[in-house]
């Protein structure tokens, strides 16, 4: 016996894996631009500067992406964002966080506008709005923001775009000027705002299932009966979910399905809807259930004969789950140009985010790039059409960490002057 004192390695050791939390940093950058004058005392150049968003501002793109996407991913308002940048030793207030929040959002607003354009070119498309108030004097008045959605296919992949559009009423106008004049199918709930698009010229109507099943099931409590059309429709949506697994959703195969499994049990459910309305109440929780299904019935069943609608309006009403939590933790827009300015950025950050791009990566980059980008290839910088740019073979690799709010010197090139020369 050694009594423990002569030890050796046994296999490899164990291993432990653990998250922990390294404190986010702000880093105090200086650049120093150098300046040159040629020998003949001729002409004077100055190499490039920092890459900046807003001249004559101490904050860069990364700092404005990591701001933006706070407030409208993450619901963060910019008032609780100034005092984290202080916290981090960042001199900052709130009102220079709304400018540079405002500015970056009128940058980027041909992006936004553009993505708008792309889904009303789409032969399906889903819509719906929900209220953010507008501040005024004396009470907030109501505003909308409304969500126009779709999903294409692009070399293979599957890529879902994202619109948003403020306005400061819930009249049928916004529908009218983001869609009108295109054709296709608009998937909504009942609302006539819709109306203005969904005519026998513009838009087929097409309805949401799980609108209609909501009423039903709030009318169990009264109608134990209800209990049947949940199961219609509890096995409607088993067979979108085989779709799903099958990964035939929007194909023949998708379409031929619904015609064989999904018909028989729209045409019970049409039967028994008929059977049961002459039993209830048509102001009672189930009358107005009933009602409801049967007075949209064409539109609700209009998923069957097209592999591409979807059976219910789910998409978009995710899509203004975000708003509702930023209703909650913001109150308000300052005014409509402000709902517009977070509309076009709700938009670029949701479609990033449903197509898996890091939102932050994405913004650093195009708020800059938008600056000279030319219009006529705006689609270049479009979050499903975006690549992280390339770095040179032969770049250096990034210093390590440095401490909250620690300086980094030198850190611009000193070469690539820009500036013209003078005589």
């Amino acid at each position: 016996m050694c009594d423990g004192t002569k030890l050796r390695p046994l296999g490899t050791g164990r291993e432990t894996t653990i998250f922990e939390h390294v404190p986010a940093r702000v880093e105090q950058q200086v650049h120093v631009q150098e300046v040159l004058t040629c020998s003949c005392g001729e002409g004077i150049v100055t190499a490039e500067g920092a890459a900046k968003v807003v001249d004559k501002t101490q904050y860069g793109p990364g700092f404005l992406a990591h701001t933006i996407v706070a407030k409208v991913a993450d619901s963060l308002p910019l008032y609780r964002q100034a005092k984290q940048y202080r916290r981090l030793g960042v001199p900052i207030s709130r009102s220079t966080l709304t400018d540079l929040f405002h500015r970056g959002a009128e940058l980027l607003s041909p992006l936004s506008a553009r993505l708008l354009e792309l889904v009303a070119a789409q032969p399906v498309v889903q819509g719906d709005e929900t209220v953010i108030r507008i501040q005024a004097k004396k009470q907030c008045r109501k505003g909308y923001l409304w969500t126009f959605l779709t999903a294409v296919l692009i070399a293979g992949r599957r890529v879902e775009l994202i619109g948003y559009r403020f306005s400061p009423t819930r009249s049928g106008e916004t529908p009218a000027e983001v869609l009108g004049g295109s054709k296709g199918t608009l998937v909504v709930d009942a609302y006539t705002g819709y109306n203005a698009v969904t005519t026998p010229e513009g838009r087929e109507r097409a309805g949401c299932l799980a609108h209609a099943r909501r009423r039903f099931f709030d009318a169990l409590g009264t109608a134990p009966e209800a209990q049947e059309a949940l199961e219609i429709i509890r096995e409607i949506y088993r067979i979108e979910h085989e779709a799903a697994e099958q990964d035939i959703v929007g194909t023949a195969a998708h379409l031929a399905q619904r015609q064989e499994k999904s018909r028989p049990l729209l045409n019970r459910l049409e039967t028994w809807l008929g059977t049961e309305q002459p039993k209830h109440l048509p102001k009672g929780p189930m009358g107005e259930a009933l009602s409801y299904a049967i007075n949209h019935w064409l539109a609700l069943g209009r998923f069957v004969d097209d592999a591409q609608i979807p059976v219910d309006n789910n998409a978009s009403e995710r899509a203004l789950r975000v708003a509702a939590l930023g209703r909650k933790n913001f109150l308000f827009v300052g005014s409509e140009q402000a709902g517009s300015n977070l509309a076009g950025l709700y938009a670029l950050v949701s479609t990033c985010e449903a197509n898996g791009i890091n939102a932050i990566e994405y913004l650093t980059d195009v708020l800059i790039r938008v600056q000279h980008h030319p219009s006529s290839r705006i689609d270049e910088l479009l979050p499903h059409h975006w690549r992280p740019p390339e770095k040179p073979p032969d770049e250096a690799p990034p210093p390590p960490a440095s401490p909250l709010g620690s300086r980094r010197q030198g850190v611009s090139s000193k070469s690539h002057p820009t500036s013209q020369p003078y005589a």
